[in-house]
């Protein structure tokens, strides 16, 4: 294979948006070759290529070698088990699926198969956030004592969850603002820091919104090590704020505003405090502003890499095995906060999915749907 064929399922707007820069020839060696869509009109743009209302056709049409997936989350599930059992190189949009246990079967789908299955996290491209990985990686920070994200920079109107019927409600969409805005921060927040042992969650359910779903977040995380870490989000807060800080035995990391700066430690705290003769000295430190080249966070540079795993067996920047891993912080994060409990990880998956199905059956909500057209949803991106 020269070139890998490619379909898009799901023609919603990240799905028009993968299919446009893959027919404007962004991705090199790759060809979109077919779209599908329940809906006949988001067909009409793609009538150059061969087009399908239901994704099990596309998927057995030999008309691709691999499908990227955009639909709403539930199927990313189903559709992704359908095109890995039927032979195809699989990309799937943020979250892998609604919770653990959908994952394990996704997961389960793909074990013992030679296909690339590869995970939409494009901020794992973004050079700020591998610059951070890579003071991490290299233990500059030394052992990671703490950390704090504050993302309430997602303002959303009611305007946005009336788009779509699906939006912001249990059946829909499994839940509000852990699982749509904040995949890409959760999966960020475990490649940096790994995953947390305990989880406690405090989650406000249609504070801000007229939905049924979380739109406002406060979480506190507790390390293995002892290091702790604290993680607020919000869909409803304006201005908001977006701010990093990572602390470790050697000194911190700050990121906001697009700067880094970093705080070092000449002596690491503790030695300094096991060695220190007087009581209220502290280490000396170097302040330093960390540069990095910009660019980055781009979709196709995560579709670029999966058309050289399947081409050239490169590895994937964003496996989908480790999607699983913001799944989990997310359904923790929210079932600690349904049944107000400290919650221990790994999530036992099928109680999740039973609390889930529940929120599901006696849901009594009465959604309000508007038509917005016009508007540029690529606003949306993080930057």
């Amino acid at each position: 294979m020269k070139t890998v064929r490619m379909g898009v399922i799901g023609l919603g707007n990240m799905g028009r948006f993968h299919a446009d820069y893959l027919l404007n020839h962004k991705v090199s060696r790759c060809e979109l070759t077919a779209v599908s869509d329940a809906v006949p009109a988001s067909l009409e743009r793609y009538k150059q290529i061969q087009t399908f209302l239901k994704s099990e056709e596309l998927i057995r049409s030999g008309a691709v070698d691999a499908v990227l997936i955009a639909t709403p989350h539930y199927f990313h599930t189903t559709m992704g088990i359908d095109a890995l059992q039927n032979g195809l190189h699989v990309l799937v949009e943020k979250p892998i699926s609604v919770h653990k246990a959908d994952c394990e079967r996704l997961l389960a789908a793909h074990q013992g198969s030679n296909r690339v299955f590869a995970a939409m996290f494009q901020l794992r491209t973004d050079a700020k956030f591998k610059k951070i990985k890579q003071l991490i990686t290299a233990g500059e920070l030394g052992e990671l004592v703490r950390v704090n994200w504050i993302n309430t920079d997602w303002y959303r109107t009611e305007a946005y969850y009336a788009s779509g019927g699906w939006r912001a409600t249990w059946k829909g969409e499994g839940g509000g603002v852990l699982l749509n805005q904040c995949p890409h921060n959760l999966d960020l927040l475990q490649w940096f820091c790994g995953m947390p042992a305990k989880v406690r969650g405090f989650c406000q359910i249609g504070h801000y919104h007229s939905i049924e779903v979380e739109d406002n977040v406060t979480a506190y995380l507790e390390y293995a090590n002892g290091a702790t870490g604290v993680f607020v989000t919000s869909t409803g807060e304006s201005p908001g704020t977006k701010r990093l800080e990572i602390a470790g035995d050697r000194g911190k990391v700050v990121l906001e505003n697009g700067k880094i700066t970093f705080t070092r430690n000449e002596v690491p705290m503790r030695e300094f405090s096991r060695t220190a003769a007087t009581g209220f000295v502290r280490p000396d430190v170097w302040n330093i502003d960390i540069p990095y080249a910009p660019g980055g966070a781009q979709h196709h540079e995560i579709t670029q890499n999966f058309v050289d795993a399947i081409l050239d067996d490169v590895p994937l920047v964003a496996p989908a095995a480790e999607g699983t891993r913001s799944v989990e912080l997310a359904n923790a994060i929210l079932y600690s906060a349904l049944t107000e409990a400290t919650i221990t990880l790994p999530l036992d998956s099928r109680a999740f999915e039973h609390k889930l199905n529940q929120l599901i059956a006696d849901s009594k909500f009465e959604k309000k749907t508007m038509a917005v057209s016009g508007e540029d949803f690529t606003k949306s991106f993080v930057k």
